[in-house]
């Protein structure tokens, strides 16, 4: 059974950088085929797609986020993992990790989500 957990602090001070680790069981961050994908949602708004690692290493980022974002893999933890510099109270968001089959929100029967984890920016 594939399972997805995210961890980190769910506190973090404005200007700093949000880091966040899915650990991955069940299933293997060198899989191909597979998208190891983190989105958030924030307070009363819809899911938004923030970026994507691939089993080759290979990054995708929101357009919108992409300045300020960066995920990365540990093949020998199966895990990944994602920073987000100079955060805001814009940022505060349970965020996500998901298994999928492709980039962006499109939904497939092969998607495995984690349970999500608030994080809140605030000095």
């Amino acid at each position: 059974q594939v399972q997805l957990q995210e961890s980190g602090p769910g506190l973090v001070k404005p200007s700093q950088t949000l880091s966040l680790t899915c650990s991955v069981s069940g299933d293997s961050v060198t899989n191909l085929y597979v998208y190891w994908t983190w989105i958030r949602q924030p307070p009363g708004k819809g899911l938004e797609w923030m970026g994507a690692i691939t089993s080759s290493g290979s990054t995708y980022y929101s357009p919108s986020l992409k300045s300020r974002t960066s995920i990365s893999r540990d093949t020998t933890k199966n895990h990944f993992t994602l920073q987000l510099s100079s955060v805001t109270p814009e940022d505060t968001a349970v965020y996500f990790c998901k298994r999928a089959y492709n980039l962006g929100l499109t939904k497939t029967s092969g998607d495995r989500w984690g349970q999500g984890t608030q994080v809140t920016v605030s000095s």
